[in-house]
């Protein structure tokens, strides 16, 4: 289920699923929404669906299939060739839960992930303030009871 609502700063589309594999379907459809370059927040607890969430996205843009796409929880960055609307796409998936302030950060190179065909997806990137500054918007992941998760997608303009 999907609605859209205006908001001043862009736009929130809104999603309810109910099983990972609705969440994986959320991430096809999330990937028409975003147009590189893009740097999001992915935030959500522990266990509430980023990494399922990536995996649609991934899927949508031919850079993976949804089981070749992990949490890079102990790698910091995973990266992956794509296209979309028929020109080459790179999809980094990035989890900074294990960074502890903005040198560790700087380490990775984030400015350079940054180009024109560049979606970027970095979860727990609400730590960071430089972070925060750059992205172009966030999605929020919340768990309903169960396997039920609220996916709310805010984009600026």
């Amino acid at each position: 289920m999907s609605k859209d609502a205006p908001i001043a700063e862009g736009r929130i589309h809104e999603f309810t699923t109910k099983s990972g594999a609705d969440t994986i379907e959320v991430g096809r459809k999330l990937a028409a929404l975003l147009k590189p370059p893009q740097l999001l927040i992915l935030s959500g607890d522990l266990g509430t669906g980023k990494t399922t969430l990536v995996k649609g996205i991934a899927q949508a843009i031919d850079a993976a299939d949804p089981d070749e796409v992990t949490s890079p929880t102990f790698t910091l960055l995973h990266e992956y060739d794509g296209t979309r609307e028929g020109r080459p796409t790179k999809l980094y998936h990035l989890d900074v839960y294990r960074l502890e302030g903005e040198r560790q950060l700087e380490t990775l190179g984030l400015e350079e992930l940054l180009t024109p065909n560049a979606l970027v997806l970095v979860e727990w990137g609400e730590k960071f303030k430089s972070i925060k500054k750059r992205a172009t918007g966030e999605i929020a992941i919340t768990s309903e009871g169960g396997d039920a998760r609220k996916i709310t997608v805010t984009l600026k303009e």
